[in-house]
């Protein structure tokens, strides 16, 4: 019974958190402090995860193919962004 009422308070505040982070990006990019690419790169998660649930069907799938795709993503930026800077491109 505990551990159900702090999963749901830990989800609670993690959904409070998601919250104030879209009102306070929407209001930044309302007053112009923000770029729109900035915005958009946000979203890939969100996109990719939406493309996996219409792919699988199931939240669970879903989600653990968004977290591979995100670390793939982050490998090969850090393998380009260090030859970036080995080659001085």
């Amino acid at each position: 019974m505990i551990v159900t009422i702090a999963i749901g308070l830990g989800l609670g505040l993690i959904g409070l958190g998601i919250l104030g982070m879209l009102i306070s990006g929407i209001q930044s990019l309302i007053k112009g402090k923000q770029d729109y690419k900035k915005i958009l790169t946000m979203l890939v998660p969100f996109a990719f995860f939406g493309i996996a649930f219409g792919i699988f069907g199931d939240i669970t799938q879903a989600g653990v193919a968004t977290m591979l795709f995100m670390l793939a993503l982050m490998i090969l930026t850090i393998f380009l962004t260090g030859l970036r800077g080995t080659f001085n491109v």
